[in-house]
Formats: structure tokens, sequence, C-alpha cells
């Protein structure tokens, strides 16, 4: 039976969209059965219209599936994903996680493997203090925390953020996303789901 991953995430403008599918594809690339989750959109319509960049994504995704508990209860391991607000996780996703004190309270999240990424405007805009707060959440949750560490080159050669796959996005040009952060990206989803396998048969 394939390993089993969540990656549920919040995007505005699509940068932490593109991680995701990275991160998606990195645990794929290990055999693993992925489950690509938006989290709700809470901000208002005014304010999505007054960004062109946040509008455009909306439309794109409009009808991409939206996570809910139960793909995480599913799930071998999960990955979270947000840009950073204030150095904190986007409202968005973390009222996705108020929803889960049910399966907290059940034990359904313990003893599976658990990652965070993240962008931010500047590259000491927040980005390790937003997956480190992330990471609170999966110590209460009983997970066992998956970070890239320095164990790939990818690490090294983008930014060596051993925390989590995390995007810079000021001063993106053209091209999009830089490939050294997806690579980081899709080796982190690897990492996630293999050592996801790994713990499978100690949760009985």
């Amino acid at each position: 039976m394939p390993t089993k991953i969540a990656v549920v995430y919040y995007s505005s403008t699509g940068n932490v969209h593109e991680l995701a599918k990275a991160v998606a594809a990195g645990a794929e690339s290990e055999g693993a059965e992925v489950r690509l989750r938006k989290v709700a959109e809470l901000a208002p319509d005014a304010a999505i219209a007054g960004n062109p960049a946040w509008q455009a994504h909306h439309d794109a995704t409009k009808d991409a599936p939206v996570a809910t508990p139960e793909d995480l209860v599913w799930a071998d391991g999960y990955a979270f994903g947000t840009p950073t607000r204030y150095g904190t996780p986007a409202a968005q996703l973390k009222q996705f996680i108020d929803t889960l004190g049910p399966q907290w309270q059940a034990g359904e999240l313990a003893n599976k493997a658990a990652t965070a990424f993240t962008s931010a405007m500047n590259v000491h805009g927040g980005n390790e203090s937003t997956i480190l707060a992330v990471e609170n959440v999966f110590h209460h949750f009983g997970a066992v925390i998956v970070p890239p560490g320095y164990t790939d080159p990818s690490i090294f050669a983008f930014g060596g953020n051993p925390y989590g796959a995390s995007l810079p996005t000021g001063g993106l040009g053209e091209d999009g996303i830089p490939g050294g952060a997806l690579d980081v990206a899709r080796y982190q989803g690897a990492r996630l789901a293999k050592v996801a396998g790994l713990l499978t048969p100690l949760r009985g």
C-alpha cells in the first residue's frame, strides 16, 4: 500500500501554491499517494480585487479541492504551507488548523510525519519564524517533525534554510519562481514521504 501524504496550503498570489505542487511532486516521486489541498479563503472580495495577482490566482484555483480534517486523518504524513504574515502563518491556514480539535483529541494526527514550507517578501521577512510557528502545532499534534535539514545539496544551493522550503518573493521577475526553490520543495516532499513510510508500521 502506498504511503499517503496530504499537502495542505494557503496561497494568495500563487507562490506558495507552486511550492505546494513541488512538495507534492517530490512525495509522488517516492511512490506516495498525494492529496494536494488548499484551505478556504477568508479575505473579503474587495481585498482580493485590490491586488491583481491575488485576484488572478483566486480565479485560477476557484475549483481546486479544499482541505478537510479527513484529509489529515487519511494521511500518513502531512505538509503545511503558508505565506508569512508578520512572521507567523496566514489566518487562512490557522483557521483550518483551529478546526482540527476533534481529530487532535482523538489522537488521529499523532505519530505522523509533518513538515512546513513558506514564502515571504524578503529573505529575512519571517520565513524561519513562520515555519517554526507551524511546527508548534505539530508538537501539539504529537507529530514527528521532518525538516529538510542540511541533508541534500539543494538546500545549500538555495539559501541554506534547514527548517523548510522558503521563497523570498521580492524581485521575482518574468521567469517566476527560481528552480532552486522548487528543487528544495521537491526534496522536502520526497523526504517527508520516506519518513512517513517508516513511521506507518509504528502506528499499528
